[in-house]
């Protein structure tokens, strides 16, 4: 299949310095791909970073970086970056389009660690353009995986995935022999909620489910966590991704974290990529692909895991799994539906405005009454994506109380 060919397509030795643009820079995995880099000065230069509203940390990091550009979404925030920069000679902007303008910029690399649905237009922008484009935000191919990957295809451009679980499938995925591939094996840590009850949950507060016992996350993908939409995500990513059916990607918990996700194949080798807990590493393989660099990062002695354990996932406690599963079989605009939805009702729940089981509910809701329909392009997206936000919102406010019953 030809994209799985740009996937996995051989490359010529990186010539060092290599020219990165960070989408999301003041974020885990922004933060966690510039300290990457800082240990690897002579390999990286920075063209552009982007952030949300964080313009305080945006101004440190993109003279800390000397980049040459640095743009933040929130228009208000403009006068606040320009004065930051002022005498630096970096040149400063603001606002979406902004933020789609520094995608477009000529560089060799981007990572595109944007959280939710904001980063999507912005990584297609450096997708179009044939970039290699390292993508921590799942939701890229969770709203428009058949148009990503068609631009892919047609560009030219290489996708190195840094969620742990899909570079961890990358690296033992043998795609030239994808033939011999039975399945995929997510590996998921269980969230800080693994051994509770559904009556237990009723009560989780916010700051119990940012709490995620084994990685360092923002809020959002912490909750994501915590209820296994973030697994359910990841299953639709690997289907576009790898090109797997969604019944052949499996999920099991893996408390440890220790294994980040495996490939089983026809002859019953299961083949598995291992590394201590840290998003360093697979932003690391990234960076450097197709060759390796050093990370800061802990190193895993095999003999320190005194055990590794594993147990499927409970379907009835997090139903957030099968309302995925449901949504990639439904195609066309489930998968969009499901995102927004879930967006704002993880807000709502940060907010307090409903309670961690409502999440789910209002995810649910909204999948039930809108329609399917597949988008043509990127335009009928987002207006899929408009639509399910406005009925979550809809939802929130005309149950608030009973959604969480």
């Amino acid at each position: 299949m030809m994209v799985l060919a740009n996937l996995h397509r051989a490359a010529e030795p990186a010539v060092a310095p290599r020219r990165v643009t960070v989408l999301g820079s003041t974020g885990s995995v922004g933060c966690n791909t510039l300290d990457v880099m800082a240990h690897h000065k002579d390999r990286f230069v920075v063209e552009a970073l982007t952030a949300g509203r964080n313009v305080d940390r945006l101004v440190e990091q993109a003279i800390a970086v000397r980049a040459r550009l640095a743009v933040i979404a929130d228009p208000d925030a403009y006068d606040a970056l320009k004065a930051g920069l002022a005498g630096t000679g970096i040149e400063a902007a603001a606002g979406p389009a902004a933020v789609v303008e520094a995608a477009q910029r000529p560089s060799d690399f981007v990572m595109a660690a944007i959280v939710g649905a904001a980063g999507l237009e912005p990584t297609l922008a450096a997708t179009r353009r044939g970039a290699k484009v390292a993508f921590a935000n799942k939701e890229c191919l969770v709203c428009a995986g058949a148009l990503m990957m068609a631009l892919v295809r047609d560009s030219g451009a290489t996708l190195l995935p840094v969620d742990s679980e899909h570079s961890a499938i990358f690296q033992v995925f043998d795609f030239d022999k994808r033939a011999g591939i039975r399945r995929l094996i997510l590996t998921a840590s269980g969230g800080p909620f693994r051994q509770w009850s559904r009556e237990a949950m009723v009560a989780v507060t916010p700051r119990q489910a940012v709490a995620h016992p084994t990685w360092s996350m923002g809020a959002k993908i912490s909750v994501d966590s915590a209820s296994m939409m973030n697994k359910g995500l990841e299953i639709i990513e690997a289907h576009h991704l790898f090109a797997m059916p969604e019944d052949a990607i499996d999920v099991v918990v893996h408390p440890q974290s220790v294994i980040h996700s495996m490939v089983e194949y026809v002859d019953g080798s299961v083949l598995a990529q291992m590394g201590t807990p840290d998003m360093r590493t697979p932003i690391a393989f990234a960076l450097a692909w197709p060759g390796r660099i050093e990370t800061a990062a802990q190193r895993l002695d095999l003999a320190q895991c005194r055990e590794l354990t594993f147990e499927a996932p409970d379907p009835e406690r997090f139903p957030a799994l099968r309302l995925a599963r449901e949504a990639l079989r439904a195609g066309g605009g489930a998968p969009t539906i499901l995102n927004a939805a879930n967006e704002i009702a993880v807000q709502a729940f940060l907010t307090g405005r409903i309670g961690f089981l409502g999440i789910e509910r209002v995810v649910e809701e909204a999948l039930t009454r809108l329609p399917h329909d597949a988008p043509a392009d990127v335009a009928e997206v987002r207006q899929i994506d408009l639509a399910a936000r406005r009925t979550a919102d809809q939802i929130i406010a005309t149950r608030v109380g009973s959604i969480d019953a």
